[in-house]
């Protein structure tokens, strides 16, 4: 940790989380985008002919959406992964999260939880591995599933598709002085969670997923980004930044001095209290 890095205690990254709603029966992480509405044949309920995966869906949240559109047990396309034997680096030892790619996926009559998932780790194998990532994630001394990694910390952080270029540039910046990333989404992946409050007990959790206290990137993926999260990360937008906070919607702040830093969180505390005003 550099000098001029604040103690972790005194102020987090970003305050920022995914609020999390309920569509047809499955967690949508800030987006709203409904699986297709059950289609009705003859006075029988069907499945529906297509699935789809938002970007930044966590892969529990892809078995889950699996099982409901397979009228299957909870669990059961967990389960099948053994079976499934999907096509995925070694560095991801077995753990599909960053590959089930997001996108629309036609379910036909003898859909399995075994060949959705292999369609969607197809899919992003062809995404991810093409000469672009690979010589992006190279300029950026990384391999592909790192390239990956960072990308799903950008789907999680960034407010918005212009604001993903100047998060992929801080986490950067931070790797590149020995900085911990100080994110909060990667806490809220170990706790199973999406929320816009950390607590300085949340930053002491035991969990390589925990970026206050571990160095470098988590172990794996912390969720399964989209196209627009990886073109961020293989060209990052040029920057000094270490720091980012969204103080409201549509205002996220980017700086490289950390008093204006805590400035900025202090605004955002404000406008937190002022939203949810004691009872």
């Amino acid at each position: 940790m550099q000098k001029n890095t604040p103690p972790r205690s005194t102020i987090r990254l970003t305050r920022r989380g995914k609020l999390v709603l309920v569509v047809t029966g499955a967690v949508v992480a800030g987006t709203a985008v409904a699986v297709p509405l059950w289609m009705i044949r003859s006075g029988e309920i069907a499945r529906p002919a297509s699935l789809v995966i938002p970007e930044g869906w966590r892969a529990s949240q892809i078995y889950a959406a699996v099982d409901k559109t397979l009228a299957l047990p909870a669990g059961s396309t967990k389960k099948s992964l053994a079976k499934a034997h999907l096509k995925l680096p070694k560095d991801a030892e077995g753990n599909p999260e960053g590959y089930l790619f997001p996108a629309t996926y036609p379910v036909p009559e003898k859909a399995t939880p075994e060949s959705l998932l292999t369609t969607m780790a197809r899919t992003a194998d062809k995404k991810f591995n093409g000469a672009p990532t690979a010589a992006g994630a190279q300029r950026n001394a990384m391999n592909v599933y790192q390239a990956v990694t960072v990308a799903s910390i950008v789907q999680a952080e960034a407010a918005s598709k212009d604001d993903m270029g100047k998060v992929a540039r801080v986490i950067f910046n931070r790797l590149e002085r020995g900085m911990p990333l100080q994110m909060d989404s990667t806490i809220n992946y170990a706790l199973n969670r999406a929320t816009l409050k950390t607590s300085s007990n949340d930053t002491k959790l035991n969990s390589p997923y925990n970026s206050y206290q571990r160095m470098g990137l988590p172990p794996t993926p912390i969720d399964n980004p989209g196209e627009d999260a990886m073109r961020a990360v293989i060209s990052p937008t040029p920057g000094d930044w270490l720091y980012f906070v969204t103080v409201k919607p549509g205002d996220t702040r980017f700086t490289a001095d950390f008093a204006e830093h805590q400035r900025n969180v202090a605004e955002f505390n404000a406008g937190q209290k002022k939203a949810s005003p004691s009872k």
